[in-house]
């Protein structure tokens, strides 16, 4: 019976996967501030036998099997060999990554359980769309009292909040690293200024901007409608809030299901300002104002063509990847400018997903043991730590004297390395950022300055997206209702056909009724 519904859950998670037309949900991304410290000089020789030390009880591990997507930043490209020999040096434990193509993490993901038991990692990094589904049918160690009883917890640094914030009736079934962050927008400078437009605060003035952008010369080539407005990873996100990537169309619509004040659980698609926000999608691409490839770029898509110079507005994650955009636009030749629109009026405040986390896996032999010694290890307020954050050095990071894209440093002085993935651009973090649940007590480098400049603003301007709940009822209809419902999105934007017939076509497919399934169930839970 349990294996029935394993087998359930999975094949509607490859369904809701292989027909979500976006990239990062992510986790996905490095949302983190582009900060963080620990003085390896000082705190060297936390190794292997200082963690069998403080966790004695628990029997150590041979080998852990983790399997992550493109939220795990120490990909093979960029160090991952290193990165992984540098974790065995430090706990004396054998590390397999399983890391799939980012945009199909969710599609292998659900095929490796869909398996069997028998082949499903120790550890697994779950968005929290997926992160209910798998916990509720009994894919995920319950770690509640590893939690309780861990070490971590009674650290007074801990962010408590963020790790219980993904209980499910009580029960944690996966530990966030950090905050779930949040994507805010982006813009060229030198673009406004070329356009002698302001900042927008409306929809009006924003739609007046993206018209700007696609159809005068905001880079000043001399050429007009050579450029685009805005871009994004796909209409829909696959996992909350799922229109993060879009928010000015969205404004008030949201897609999915969702607890109001009143208590009352409703299907968000069905709603009016759903209807209209899919209208407002599709009379800006009808317009030339939203990227024709929107439908199937991925968010390393998006990413390129912004620094390239093809588009000027991008929602995209606060924090970090503020420099790293800007960096790679001055390493393309362009203006590295860049200003941070507060949300719109309609919009109000931007959505903050909820945290992404590593979950391990029911099958898993010894998940007390992978629990002190992968994730509660992480947290060790030094080489560990450092680790996850910065990377291993000589490969992300350094203190020799050297000149690297353009930026002078000093013998001893801490730096971020070129990325072999991507040259004329320095790593900022490489798998968490260190404004995580326990950060290290010192910082190695500096707030940078767009990284603060749009943490300030997306920290004042945000609310956090409902975590998604599971029932019988979800799980047995709602791989199938997304798929419908992406599938209406692209086809009003992108094919044309009113939102009348596509909420015709809602009905005729049968989304009324697995909508109103779900809804009953969740307000009968």
């Amino acid at each position: 019976m349990v294996k029935k519904k394993l087998l359930s859950v999975t094949l509607v998670a490859v369904t809701v996967c292989s027909m979500i037309f976006t990239g990062c949900g992510n986790s996905a991304e490095n949302t983190g501030n582009d900060t963080g410290k620990t003085d390896t000089d000082v705190q060297a020789g936390n190794t292997a036998g200082d963690v069998a030390d403080v966790a004695d009880d628990v029997e150590k591990p041979e080998k852990i099997t983790i399997m992550v997507d493109g939220t795990f930043q120490a990909t093979l490209a960029d160090g991952q060999e290193e990165w992984v020999n540098k974790w065995e040096e430090l706990t004396g434990i054998e590390l397999e990554v399983i890391q799939p193509d980012h945009n199909a993490y969710y599609d292998v993901l659900g095929q490796t359980f869909a398996s069997g038991p028998e082949n499903w990692p120790d550890v697994v990094i779950l968005g929290s769309s997926y992160y209910s589904g798998y916990a509720g049918e009994g894919a995920l160690w319950d770690m509640t009292d590893a939690w309780n009883n861990s070490e971590l917890k009674k650290n007074p640094n801990t962010d408590v909040a963020v790790v219980e914030g993904n209980m499910l009736d009580g029960h944690l079934y996966g530990l966030a690293l950090g905050g779930g962050g949040g994507c805010m927008t982006f813009l060229r400078k030198q673009w406004l200024d070329n356009c002698g437009l302001d900042i927008p605060t409306t929809y009006e003035e924003y739609l007046e901007m993206l018209d700007a952008f696609s159809n005068g010369d905001p880079d000043g080539d001399g050429i007009n409608g050579n450029t685009i407005g805005v871009s994004a990873a796909g209409f829909v996100g696959n996992e909350a809030p799922y229109t993060n990537y879009l928010p000015e169309f969205y404004q008030d619509a949201y897609p999915s299901f969702y607890q109001g004040e009143d208590g009352v659980w409703r299907d968000g698609f069905t709603e009016d300002s759903m209807k209209e926000a899919i209208k407002r999608l599709q009379d800006a691409y009808n317009k030339g104002y939203i990227d024709k490839e929107s439908l199937t770029n991925a968010t390393s898509n998006c990413r390129t063509k912004f620094m390239e110079g093809e588009f000027g507005a991008f929602t995209y994650w606060a924090g970090g990847w503020s420099d790293q955009l800007s960096a790679g636009l001055a390493a393309n030749g362009q203006d590295s400018e860049l200003v941070f629109m507060p949300p719109i009026a309609e919009v109000g405040k931007y959505w903050q997903r909820c945290a992404p986390v590593y979950a391990i896996t029911s099958s898993c032999k010894n998940p007390e043991g992978v629990f002190k010694y992968f994730l509660e290890s992480i947290f060790d307020d030094g080489d560990m730590e450092t680790l996850w954050i910065y990377g291993v050095e000589g490969v992300h990071w350094s203190r020799q004297a050297e000149t690297v894209c353009g930026n002078t440093y000093q013998d001893g002085e801490f730096h971020m390395l070129e990325m072999r993935s991507q040259p004329g651009v320095q790593y900022t973090t490489i798998i968490m950022g260190d404004t995580n649940i326990c950060p290290l007590t010192e910082r190695l480098v500096p707030v940078k300055k767009y990284t603060e400049e749009s943490m300030e603003i997306f920290n004042a301007n945000n609310k956090t997206a409902p975590l998604p709940v599971t029932t019988d009822m979800m799980s047995q209809y709602n791989g199938d209702l997304t798929s419908l419902k992406n599938s209406i999105i692209a086809d009003c934007v992108v094919q044309g056909i009113s939102v009348e017939e596509g909420y015709k076509r809602f009905e005729q497919e049968g989304g009324v009724e697995w909508s109103q399934a779900i809804v009953d169930s969740l307000n009968n839970k």
